[in-house]
């Protein structure tokens, strides 16, 4: 799944609900059964997204919801295979976004 945020240091929970098409009570769900997920807090307690969590909301909605994974198995995955997980996950978005280009070049044909 390609997330299509502009580049900010942070992102509120509205703005990341919409870019992966989800509510807002999944994020919040998934910050409290992921350690990586740490979004600071400002002073009313609105949950504020680096960039770098977005990248692991978008690790965790590809195992769960693109891979099948159980909550359960996610975690084990992310703990045990991390590095490999984001490499291949990396080459994924890539490849994503060539696909991409490549039917937009082939739609102006």
């Amino acid at each position: 799944m390609h997330i299509d945020l502009p580049e900010k240091r942070y992102y509120g929970i509205g703005e990341v609900a919409d870019a992966f098409d989800v509510n807002t009570s999944l994020i919040r769900f998934w910050e409290k059964e992921f350690d990586v997920l740490k979004p600071k807090k400002n002073a009313k307690g609105n949950r504020k997204f680096t960039p770098q969590d977005i990248k692991n909301l978008q690790l965790i909605y590809h195992l769960v919801k693109e891979r099948g994974f159980t909550l359960e198995g996610a975690k084990i995955h992310l703990k045990e295979d991390k590095l490999k997980t984001l490499s291949t996950f990396d080459v994924i978005q890539k490849l994503e976004k060539v696909k991409a280009e490549l039917i937009k070049i082939k739609n102006q044909l």
